[in-house]
């Protein structure tokens, strides 16, 4: 689901571009996941398959969240991929997937905290009006390419257009430009990149698929946490989604899912399709029936079978930081 996977924010250094897809990441994630909760009378089937993954991502359980999106067989392969360097499933099921690992480092790194605060207060500090500007050309651009572009179909550009307008509301509204709210948000996720002791592509690589996710999940609630700081409440969007089979027939199905986000609601239709007694998403199906035959034939499986946007995509630019020579002390 990489809508935003490519999109480059123009600032001057690269910490500053950091900080600013760090933002871009935060506001790009909500959209990412089918949630669900439980409802006072638990579906079962089909919806009961979406709503246990939904169930996951509430209490932060990524590795359950991957065990249950995928039969044996298909864990078994990604987690293969994931060793080789030829696939990050899931998080290539989040936006801006390609930034995951280098922002983890970013943040990671010994001066982190102190760098990147300083980046940010140089560039988006108190750009209120400069960032509202910047989540209409996202959201405008975001809605542009899902209509036009990608591989998705009718159902799943409806969603996605309903999700981009929804945050690009809210990254309107939000305090996004807010130094104080910030230096909290940096310092949380500075701190949970540190617990997860990656620090780049090979530490990922080395630790595997399932142990990696364990890792992550710290910064995952991090991340959502500092979410709702901004008013994004993540954990009510899983609370508020209902699912409801539609169709079902033989080992095929079709859920409906409604669930609120920034104050909008949003509806969706998925397929799911059954193999030895268990309902799937038949998205996550495919990309572990690539790994999976990639694995058996030896070949390198596709990272991502979504099509990207343009690697060159440029947002309207906040504040730039002057040439080293003009700063002040």
């Amino acid at each position: 689901m990489g809508i935003y996977g490519n999109v480059q924010v123009p600032l001057r250094n690269r910490r500053s571009t950091w900080c600013g897809a760090l933002l871009v990441a935060l506001v790009a994630m909500a959209g990412c996941s089918r949630e669900a909760a439980d409802p006072p009378k638990r579906p079962s089937g089909p919806a009961a398959a979406v709503l246990r993954l939904a169930e996951h991502l509430r209490h932060n359980d990524l590795r359950g969240f991957a065990r249950d999106a995928v039969p044996p067989a298909h864990f078994k392969a990604l987690e293969a991929a994931w060793r080789s360097g030829t696939s990050r499933w899931p998080l290539t099921e989040l936006p801006l997937d390609d930034q995951i690992e280098p922002m983890l480092s970013a943040l990671a790194a010994p001066e982190a905290l102190r760098e990147l605060k300083k980046s940010f207060d140089r560039n988006l500090a108190n750009q209120s009006r400069d960032l509202r500007q910047a989540a209409v050309s996202l959201g405008s651009f975001g809605v542009q390419y899902v209509q036009r572009e990608g591989d998705y179909s009718p159902q799943e550009r409806a969603h996605y257009v309903l999700v981009i307008n929804a945050l690009s509301e809210w990254a309107q509204q939000a305090p996004l430009g807010d130094p104080v709210r910030a230096d909290a948000a940096i310092s949380k996720l500075a701190a949970a990149a540190r617990t997860s002791g990656f620090t780049g592509e090979t530490s990922l690589r080395e630790a595997g698929m399932e142990a990696s996710l364990v890792r992550l999940e710290p910064f995952f609630a991090a991340s959502k946490n500092v979410l709702a700081s901004y008013g994004l409440l993540i954990d009510r969007s899983l609370d508020g989604l209902r699912a409801e089979v539609i169709a079902e027939q033989g080992e095929t199905a079709q859920v409906r899912l409604r669930y609120p986000l920034a104050g909008r609601e949003m509806d969706t239709v998925v397929d799911l399709e059954r193999h030895d007694g268990r309902w799937y998403l038949a998205d996550y199906l495919r990309e572990g029936e690539h790994a999976l035959q990639a694995l058996k034939s030896g070949a390198a499986p596709a990272q991502n079978t979504r099509s990207d946007m343009p690697a060159q995509t440029e947002l309207p630019q906040t504040r730039q930081a002057p040439p080293d020579d003009q700063r002040l002390p």
